[in-house]
């Protein structure tokens, strides 16, 4: 007879046994259920792109005759955008058709195959799954129609010459021959085309020497033909190779952290490194772009490139002798026509022939005759409305005035000349004050024009100089030599300046408290990595980079900067090869480069009292890694990358989740 205490222990211990298992049981089932759930609202995400599973021809395949190739895929699939993704290489001279259909990819190829030629067709991240848009990722498909297919790669970074900026969307290409005139004549021999961070590579390349170019192919030919295009070329030659190397690849457990390191071999290609700097060539093709008359007081004109020898407008409906005054741009690319007449500026409609300067197809300079008829945009009839309005609602309000018994005007106010004056309350010492009038002056009197300092609690007249700014014709500037925390007084007399309607300015008067040396830094650039004899040109920038100040580097090949206010800054320096003080462009047929741009690679912090001198090295890091990231503009192009929401919800639910290879 079994004891009873023995039966009840077996019971609670296989009671026990039992609430373990189903205890163990559901926590796998919870397991299970978060491994596959993920969380209350559903499964885990479909995150794996496409995959190929064949093709015809089949990848990499040799003696290919067939121009109709079909790459089929494990899903169904889609296709963003072949015209602009999709590259072949050798270049087409007629577009192939690239097609998704369902779980395939159809390109027919129009140009006839070259014999012994490898093809590449890069789809770059163009193909994604149809349902979750998983990007497959660099994909290129490649197939020779000779014995062997050709697998060297050439790659870089295309950058605008201007401003470092990487240039998405660019074709770059090789040629074997290494003539200058290739790039004039023949089509590009393999291409390829920039990413969004203006990456390239070069694929499908025999053994061989080569020369790069990058050419934003305006006409799609393939080569060089209108200076609209940009573009950049090297001297320098290439010899690709491939060589076995070693890289460390990190698997990530999720977004934040990592799950190992591992040590990968791999193929490596040469060179990798090729940075080109791209520019546009000055339109220097004369041509007429348009003309308007937006405003009744004026007609514009507008040219594609300046000329000294302007325009010359002869009337066919009002008489033109004398009936403007003539503002240029400060390139002569815009002439402004200002009608001195008010009879004219009130006709709606005025015709004229114009004589100018244009460049025929030989690129010669010719002289042209055409008849233009300049509308004004508001008809006459119209303004005039609108003054009756406003005089109008003038009369409503002095008659209200009146029947209050409150102070009116019985003569309608006249206008004044709205000048717009930039002289701050807080004057920067090496600033100045600007003058810029709304229409020509007929009357510019500078005795009416007025400064003065104050010395202790007397005012003195102070010395300026009144000039013209960059020779435009309503712009005007004074020049004072400040002295550090000392107050002025800037006053205009009424009627100093006339427009040549009659109209003038207002008297104005304005107090001005120059800044003490106290407010700012003094920041130096100690620079090297150029020859003794380059004019150097060093721009102090803001986060937007605009222009804050400019210094030229002095023969102790420093570059000062005075005045500085406290605040955060960035560096640009370019060579000023024919030391006229600007950048300029570059020119393909004259074998000129655009001039060489560096940029300091740390953002720089000035503090008030403080004196700075900074090191910079131009030529001390690749021109690909000078621009600090603050400032690099890339450009609009949808870069689709890989979803990684399964490895995010994992580690919310503190498991590991492993992507499927």
């Amino acid at each position: 007879m079994r004891n009873p205490r023995n039966i009840k222990g077996i019971k609670r211990l296989w009671n026990l046994r039992t609430f373990f298992l189903i205890f163990s049981f559901s926590q796998f089932l919870i397991f299970m259920g978060c491994a596959r759930m993920g969380s209350p609202d559903g499964g885990w995400y479909d995150d794996d792109p496409p995959v190929v599973i064949g093709s015809t021809p089949a990848d990499k395949a040799t003696g290919v005759k067939s121009k109709k190739i079909t790459i089929y895929f494990d899903e169904f699939i889609k296709l963003a955008d072949p015209t602009q993704n999709v590259i072949v290489s050798p270049p087409q001279m007629e577009m192939p058709e690239i097609a998704d259909k369902g779980k395939k990819i159809v390109v027919e190829l129009k140009d006839t195959l070259k014999p012994n030629m490898t093809y590449t067709i890069d789809f770059s991240d163009a193909i994604s799954d149809n349902n979750e848009d998983n990007p497959l990722g660099n994909y290129t498909f490649t197939f020779s129609t000779g014995e062997q297919t050709d697998t060297l790669e050439v790659s870089g970074t295309v950058l605008s010459a201007e401003n470092l900026d990487p240039l998405s969307g660019i074709l770059v290409g090789l040629y074997s021959d290494l003539a200058d005139s290739a790039f004039r004549t023949k089509p590009l021999l393999r291409v390829s085309r920039t990413d969004a961070n203006g990456h390239f590579v070069i694929k499908g390349v025999a053994e061989g020497e080569y020369r790069i170019y990058a050419l934003q192919d305006v006409d799609a030919n393939y080569k060089f033909s209108q200076k609209s295009e940009m573009i950049a070329f090297s001297h320098d030659t290439y010899k690709p190779t491939v060589k076995p190397d070693m890289r460390q690849d990190t698997i990530w457990r999720d977004t934040l952290h990592i799950d190992s390191i591992r040590q990968v071999s791999y193929m490596h290609y040469y060179p990798d490194n090729i940075v080109l700097t791209a520019f546009q060539e000055t339109q220097t093709d004369r041509y007429l772009l348009k003309t308007e008359r937006k405003d009744a007081d004026r007609i514009q004109v507008f040219f594609s490139y300046g000329n000294e020898q302007l325009p010359i407008l002869r009337g066919l409906n009002f008489n033109s002798d004398n009936a403007f005054v003539v503002e240029t741009s400060a390139k002569k690319d815009s002439i402004t026509y200002w009608l001195r007449d008010t009879l004219l500026v009130n006709q709606d409609t005025l015709s004229f022939e114009m004589t100018y300067l244009m460049t025929d197809s030989l690129g010669k300079l010719i002289s042209k005759i055409d008849t233009i008829e300049a509308l004004a945009k508001t008809p006459y009839a119209k303004r005039q409305k609108t003054k009756q309005k406003e005089y109008e609602a003038w009369l409503k309000v002095q008659e209200k005035k009146r029947k209050r018994e409150e102070p009116y005007d019985s003569i309608y106010p006249i206008k004044p000349l709205e000048v717009r004056y930039s002289a701050p309350q807080a004057m920067d010492p090496n600033r100045s004050i600007s003058i810029e009038l709304p229409t020509p002056p007929a009357v510019l009197d500078t005795t009416g024009i007025h400064l003065y300092s104050k010395i202790d609690t007397l005012w003195y007249r102070a010395n300026f100089e009144f000039r013209q700014r960059d020779n435009l014709l309503r712009n005007y500037e004074l020049l004072v030599d400040w002295h550090p925390g000392m107050e002025y007084s800037f006053e205009v007399d009424s009627a100093a300046i006339v427009d040549i309607y009659g109209k003038a300015c207002d008297a104005f008067k304005q107090g001005i408290k120059v800044k003490t040396l106290d407010d700012y830094a003094t920041l130096f650039f100690d620079i090297t990595g150029c020859p003794d004899s380059a004019s150097v040109i060093v721009q102090l920038l803001d986060k937007s980079e605009k222009v804050i100040a400019e210094s030229s580097m002095e023969d102790d090949h420093t570059a000062p900067f005075y005045y500085v206010a406290p605040g955060v800054y960035y560096a640009r320096a370019f060579i000023d090869r024919n030391g006229n003080g600007v950048w300029d462009t570059g020119n393909y047929d004259a074998d000129e480069q655009a001039e060489a741009v560096y940029y300091y690679s740390r953002k720089i912090e000035t503090k008030a009292k403080f004196d700075i001198t900074l090191s910079w090295n131009l030529k001390g890091k690749p021109l690909d890694q000078q621009k600090p990231s603050d400032l690099v503009k890339k450009q609009n192009t949808k870069k689709r990358q890989q979803k990684n929401r399964n490895a995010d919800r994992a580690a919310k639910l503190g498991i590991v989740y492993v992507k499927r290879k």
